[in-house]
């Protein structure tokens, strides 16, 4: 059986290609690796004169991917992305554990961090990193150990383990419950100051979504303060700006210390659920499988299928 030598195109045309399909550029390509844009250039096409097809569709002043290219990418970038896991896992053999968390910045910052320290005590030998973003980080590429999503539970980055649905409710401060009264029903929100998180996930449910599961429309005028972040929002109500849409397991807390109130028996189940998402790997870290037991168990998650409804 002859080895995989024989079978690939030269290793260097190989890695070149996949940082210009992921980069979508030549130029930022050259710059990533370290070469001229040239360079790259010669690499791809050589490697297209070796395969006999072309990888690119060359546009003005822009590449395209062609079916072929967009297959060889998508192998590229795993095959890669395993290499680089088992390199690290075995460089990393002698270094103190360290586990990479990734999570939005309204789970790290109302649910994960709150919370963690019981983590901590349990495994005191374990680094912990944690990395607040609301953009989705790819598992595949980057030093990530553990992220922690909202969605549908279908990403193809790693493999993903349900934790919890949530509920949504009106909730604001006691000052503003004092001053302002609470709300006869659903319909009489339309008279308070409401607080918005604004969102590009389409399954996130905002004013909008939760007065139309009532049979209410949002009226733009009610929406008082509109904010990027969730966590700003719910600091907005704290301060007595008007009435936010409380995500139950994320503000739980702040209603036990009657920092927040719940203004509304209304409540909306969240269209998706919160996940643990792992990353594919040769072999887990040890710490990996006791933040998962820990997280599960907190949480009270499990592998069932989710079962999505309109809310």
């Amino acid at each position: 059986m002859s080895g995989y030598r024989r079978q690939l195109p030269s290793m260097t045309s190989l890695v070149v290609f996949e940082a210009a399909a992921r980069q979508k550029s030549f130029t930022k390509a050259a710059a990533e690796l370290g070469i001229t844009q040239a360079a790259v250039s010669r690499q791809v096409q050589g490697l297209e004169e070796n395969l006999g097809f072309q990888l690119f569709r060359r546009l003005h002043r822009s590449i395209e991917l062609t079916a072929r290219g967009l297959s060889l990418s998508k192998s590229m970038s795993e095959a890669l992305g395993i290499i680089a896991q088992t390199v690290q896992s075995i460089t990393d053999e002698s270094k103190p554990a360290e586990l990479v968390i990734s999570a939005s910045v309204a789970f790290s910052h109302f649910w994960l961090l709150p919370n963690i320290s019981d983590f901590r005590r349990a495994n005191p030998d374990v680094k912990l990193k944690i990395v607040t973003q609301d953009s989705a980080v790819n598992l595949l590429r980057e030093d990530i150990d553990v992220a922690i999503r909202y969605g549908n539970g279908n990403w193809p980055d790693g493999k993903a383990i349900m934790l919890f649905n949530d509920d949504i409710f009106p909730v604001c401060s006691p000052g503003y419950l004092a001053e302002h009264g609470a709300p006869d029903c659903v319909a009489d929100l339309a008279r308070h100051n409401l607080i918005a998180s604004d969102s590009l996930d389409s399954s996130w449910t905002g004013w909008e979504q939760w007065l139309s599961a009532f049979g209410h429309s949002s009226d733009p005028r009610n929406v008082t303060l509109s904010c990027n972040f969730y966590t700003d929002a719910i600091y907005a109500a704290l301060r007595g700006e008007g009435i936010a849409l409380g995500w139950h397991r994320l503000v739980s807390d702040l209603l036990r210390q009657k920092q927040l109130i719940r203004v509304s028996s209304e409540s909306v189940r969240t269209r998706h659920a919160y996940f643990v998402v792992l990353k594919a790997a040769p072999a887990r870290k040890p710490a990996v499988e006791s933040f998962l037991a820990w997280i599960c168990s907190e949480t009270n998650g499990s592998t069932a299928t989710l079962q999505n409804s309109p809310f």
